[in-house]
């Protein structure tokens, strides 16, 4: 049977945040805001949000930037940072959780507790994907969401693209989990232990692996906030899109651009955005643009940023980056 190990450690859920009010936006305690539009499919609805940046149009859009003054005020940059993401290049919603899911390891399975008939049980676990985008587990027998799955395979799975951040996107994948079987087991083993290669545990005897197959996924952004936006899809809607090609080159793209150019991408920012940033961290990075953490007079906010066209390999992202730090520069 199967279970899993308690990897707590080095996981922290999203914190709760005290919320004010600035200037008809809602910022946290953290200060930190974010702004983008939401185009969905006819499953969710399209919205203005101050608090995430989202996921919009797929159509690849040139990157512009606006000219402003320097000095400039808060509401002044809402309403800048507004019309900006409205216009800036996302992956479809569905091609964006494919992507978020894939590149995460770790979220909350819920499953139907036996010991406390008719109340969930959540448990913190790793996980690889296969192929389909299914979920895989490695999960000891004397686990108790083992013995729950054992009993009701019905369960759900949380991830959080950013845990420090509950404003943030954040996915369920909802199925039901089997034990997998003896003539597929090498073939699970091994995609988990491509992601967790760490995991000598998963060849104890009290382990098995279980594969959740979905029947629904769900997407909510900018919980805990005024700008509520969600969506659900099928798994034939699921398992029709790929992963982003790009995204997967996040890691040592912007591990690069933080440690090196900083001041490059925060340039980039400026130019394109026409907001002042005093400084700009780039979180991730996908076939249209990437994705900042900025700072500007003592507020954070989540920004897109995206390229001037579609990058299909990690040589095209990088031709980008150096292209719109071209642009920034000339106008200098």
């Amino acid at each position: 049977m199967n279970s899993c190990l308690p990897f707590a450690s080095s996981f922290r859920p999203p914190s709760l945040l005290s919320h004010r009010l600035f200037n008809g936006s809602v910022i946290t305690s953290r200060t930190s805001f974010c702004v983008s539009r939401l185009r969905s499919s006819s499953r969710s609805r399209s919205i203005i949000s101050f608090q995430h940046v989202e996921m919009a149009s797929s159509a690849s859009q040139p990157s512009k930037s606006v000219t402003t003054g320097d000095a400039i005020g808060a509401s002044d940059v809402l309403q800048m940072i507004q019309s900006y993401q409205a216009e800036a290049a996302r992956l479809p919603p569905i091609e964006e959780v494919r992507t978020i899911l894939d590149g995460s390891v770790r979220g909350i399975l819920s499953t139907h507790s036996q010991d406390h008939d008719g109340y969930p049980s959540g448990s913190m676990v790793d996980f690889a994907f296969d192929n389909d985008g299914f979920p895989l587990l490695a999960i000891s027998s004397l686990a108790v969401h083992s013995k729950n799955l054992l009993a009701n395979p019905r369960c759900s799975l949380l991830v959080a693209k950013d845990p420090e951040d509950c404003t943030d996107i954040v996915i369920t994948l909802l199925g039901d989990a089997v034990v997998v079987s003896e003539n597929d087991r090498e073939a699970v083993r091994s995609a988990y232990l491509r992601r967790h290669p760490n995991a000598f545990w998963v060849d104890f005897g009290d382990f098995c692996f279980f594969q959740i197959n979905p029947k629904f996924v769900r997407y909510v952004t900018g919980v805990a906030t005024a700008s509520l936006g969600s969506g659900e899809f099928t798994i034939e809607e699921y398992k029709a899109v790929k992963v982003d090609p790009i995204y997967q080159f996040s890691v040592p793209i912007t591990s690069l651009m933080n440690k090196v150019h900083a001041e490059d991408t925060k340039a980039i920012v400026q130019h394109y955005t026409s907001i002042k940033v005093d400084s700009a961290y780039m979180l991730d990075v996908d076939s249209l643009g990437f994705n900042v953490k900025a700072c500007y007079q003592g507020y954070n906010f989540k920004l897109r940023i995206p390229f001037p066209k579609r990058a299909h390999i990690r040589k095209d992202a990088k031709t980008n980056i150096m292209e719109m730090l071209e642009a920034a520069k000339a106008t200098v």
